[in-house]
């Protein structure tokens, strides 16, 4: 069945850009022209968009746009099947899917290369599952593609209670690791027990080298996935167990540090550091392949479910960028356009009232 085209007297849609660098004073709704799928592209009306810290970074003028990626912030959307470019597949109109992007997803209309679009995992309200393409992307790229995690390694996961951190302990249980955890407060220590820690450490109270060694009885880690980058750099290397892989995905600690060498050849460990976004298409594609393949049938089964911390409107974006901020957050900060604003009520999501 092919597509239906939209409709050609409404040539425009809301989206958010930013104005410069800056806070959340750069923030601003604009009218838009809806993008058009290109070839091998699909055009997808976002009922809902995830926020992500490198939307942040964008904004601050830390994270430069890739070349061809478009200029607004958003990397996952969910939504409907709008139309299809040349040689696409067969979707059908108004099929329910979520999609891994370049920017661009804080709109109501969004082009995408089709092999970045999969369908909404069963079981998941589809405002909920845009929340899913970005960290199920990063966790399983990362941590089994990039760190071949094993049944029965010891995984260190810093922020367990994020977003990428929620899902990556809920996946690691599922595939038979062992999931080790840091956080910054009692509360989330015990919210990373549920989501299948075998341990979660207070990182403002304890030492994590020592607990990580005490926990794996002088193992250390198998794997360590990391999100701070040079203000625990050191320190992920001396809690590596022998032949251990630290993979670095974040720089929120800072973006240099020192690397012992002598340490890391000692224990015959590895250093990776990865981002997701200016990725080719074709490598997203394969990840998203993997994704729909090993990732939505844990999701389906209930072992990975979506961790949805609050839903904002679409012109709202500023205080749901805030919120992403906020200490207490746990789990995913999402957009929700007026083309979903009914379904947000069952969603899942607390719609948040500034």
């Amino acid at each position: 069945m092919t597509t239906q085209p939209r409709d050609a007297s409404h040539p425009t849609m809301q989206a958010i850009s930013y104005t410069g660098a800056g806070g959340r004073e750069v923030v601003a709704v604009v009218d838009s022209q809806i993008p058009v799928a290109g070839p091998g592209e699909v055009l997808i009306r976002v009922h809902a968009a995830g926020i992500n810290r490198a939307d942040l970074l964008q904004r601050a003028g830390n994270y430069p746009v890739p070349p061809g990626a478009p200029d607004g912030p958003g990397l996952e959307v969910s939504g409907t099947i709008e139309e299809t470019g040349a040689g696409v597949g067969p979707w059908e109109f108004g099929t329910p899917v979520c999609a891994l992007l370049t920017g661009g997803g804080y709109a109501e209309y969004v082009a995408v290369p089709e092999g970045q679009v999969v369908p909404v995992p069963d079981g998941v309200s589809l405002i909920d599952a845009a929340g899913l393409p970005e960290v199920a992307a990063t966790c399983w790229s990362n941590l089994v593609m990039e760190a071949g995690v094993q049944a029965g390694d010891w995984v260190l996961v810093h922020g367990g209670t994020g977003g990428i951190g929620s899902f990556a302990l809920q996946l690691l249980a599922a595939l038979g690791a062992r999931p080790l955890a840091t956080a910054g407060s009692p509360e989330k220590v015990e919210r990373c027990l549920e989501l299948g820690a075998e341990a979660a450490i207070n990182h403002r109270e304890e030492d994590f080298v020592e607990r990580v060694r005490e926990i794996t009885g002088g193992h250390g880690a198998d794997v360590i996935l990391d999100v701070i980058g040079a203000k625990y750099l050191e320190r992920n290397v001396d809690a590596l167990a022998r032949g251990g892989r630290l993979v670095v995905i974040g720089l929120q600690g800072g973006g240099s540090g020192t690397l012992p060498l002598g340490r890391l050849m000692g224990v015959n460990g590895s250093v990776t550091g990865t981002l997701l976004r200016p990725r080719p298409v074709q490598e997203k594609a394969e990840i998203m392949r993997q994704v729909r393949d090993q990732c939505w049938p844990l999701v389906s089964a209930g072992k990975i479910r979506t961790t949805t911390d609050t839903a904002f409107p679409l012109d709202r974006a500023a205080q749901a960028q805030d919120r992403f901020e906020e200490a207490d957050r746990t789990g995913k900060v999402l957009l929700v356009t007026e083309a979903a604003a009914a379904d947000a009520v069952h969603s899942g999501a607390q719609r948040h009232r500034p």
